[in-house]
Order: structure tokens, then sequence, then C-alpha cells
């Protein structure tokens, strides 16, 4: 029975190396291409910025900055900065964590923010797209926007929210933490954000837990965008990963 065991082994080494886990926990990544670095940890290159009150690329607050490998969003008006390139089928990871300042109209409110993705249209607050919400108490809830479409658990929506799995009750308050089962780590300590845009099927994991998965999506394909929502955000290691399957 020996030379079975070495196969089985083997076998399990070849599949290691053939799926390597990005992330922790209970689930592992398709396989992907070469690392594509959305966010070059200098500037805001490959990305545009949109103020409600601005407009494009016209920043004169600096709510975007860029230092010590960071892009530091101030909060202090709504917008966003947003891939110049639309993706699909892809594995983007990202980190962040929250500041301190929060501003009107969410000025001592959960501190609020949000990856966008497969942004299509026009440039505005907000575009079409699917959400993987960033808020205090809710990181990793789903939300529809401006006509987007998904199903989870049998649910089709084409406006709204799907809570993340296990979500307990939520309190739009500065500091809230989910009483239930929190998966942000405590304020002031980066997060890791995964997000699988497989096809139309889609799946959020939060520090190495699957908290949201969803099919039959619309659109499947479009821009990716960070936002800037009243709080005082930080984001790194911005990378995206083509998935091969395609």
């Amino acid at each position: 029975m020996q030379p079975v065991k070495n196969y089985l082994v083997l076998g399990a080494f070849i599949l290691a190396v053939a799926f390597p886990a990005y992330a922790s926990g209970d689930h592992q990544t398709p396989v992907t291409g070469k690392p594509i670095k959305l966010f070059n940890g200098k500037n805001l290159k490959g990305f545009d910025t949109f103020l409600e009150k601005h407009g494009l690329n016209q920043d004169p607050d600096r709510v975007f900055r860029v230092h010590d490998g960071m892009v530091h969003v101030s909060g202090v008006e709504f917008g966003y900065f947003i891939t110049q390139k639309e993706y699909e089928n892809y594995y983007l990871r990202a980190e962040f964590k929250w500041g301190e300042k929060t501003y009107a109209p969410r000025e001592g409110k959960a501190r609020d923010s949000g990856i966008l993705y497969h942004v299509v249209g026009q440039d505005k607050i907000w575009p079409k797209s699917i959400e993987f919400q960033m808020i205090e108490g809710g990181t990793g809830d789903i939300i529809l926007v401006d006509g987007a479409g998904l199903t989870v658990g049998g649910e089709a929506k084409s406006q709204g929210r799907f809570d993340r799995y296990g979500k307990g009750p939520w309190e739009d308050v500065v500091g809230y933490r989910d009483p239930k089962k929190e998966v942000e780590k405590p304020h002031g300590q980066w997060n890791v954000l995964e997000l699988f845009a497989d096809g139309d099927k889609v799946k959020y994991v939060v520090n190495g837990t699957v908290v949201n998965e969803g099919s039959k999506a619309s659109p499947t394909r479009g821009k990716i965008l960070f936002q800037s929502e009243g709080a005082e955000v930080f984001f790194r290691k911005i990378e995206l990963r083509p998935l091969k399957n395609h």
C-alpha cells in the first residue's frame, strides 16, 4: 500500500500548486493569471477620480492622497477613485482600514465606504454597479446600485441589499461592531477583502471568511471604484488576478 500513499501525497501536492489559496479559511481561489497591481503604491496612475461637487479629476481639497504606499481617502466629499479600464472574470484583493474622522451627512454614523465593481455608465453618485459594502458592522453586505441585478439564496433583486452571512442587529453609529459575528478586525487594523467575479457569479471574503455569494449578476463586466462616503479610510495592496478558466 505504500505506493498508493505516495501517489496520494504527490496528487495533493500537485493540487496545492495548481490551485494556490490566496485567502485563508474555508475556500481556495481558482487558477489565476499573473497579478495586475491596480494601485502602484506611488500615485493614482490608471485611475480617475470623481467628486460629487467637483466632477471628474478635480480634487482641490485633496480628498484622495497617496502616501506611505496607501490611498488616503479623507471622506470629506462623496466620490471615488475608479479604474480607467474595465475588467471581467477576476479575483480582486485589497486591504483597508478605517481612519478616525466622519463627515456630514454621515458625521457620527457608522464609518462607510465600499468597492463598487462591474461599474458601467456615466460618472455620478453612484453609477450602475454591484457593491462590496464596507461599513462598520456590515462589511461584506451586497448592495445593488442603480439597477444592477443579482440572485442570492434563490432571491433575485435589482435594488436593495443582501446582508452578509450571520449578520446580527445593526445600528448606524460610529464605531459599531456586530455583537453576533463581527468579521472586521478591531478599529485601526488592516482588513483583507477578496472578491471573486467569475462570469455571472460573485463571492465575497472578509479576512479569510466567506461572507456572501451570488449568481446571475448583471452586469458582469465594468470598472472598479473605491468610495469616499463620509468616513476617513485607507486602501493599499489593490491587486487583480485574471481567472484562467475563461
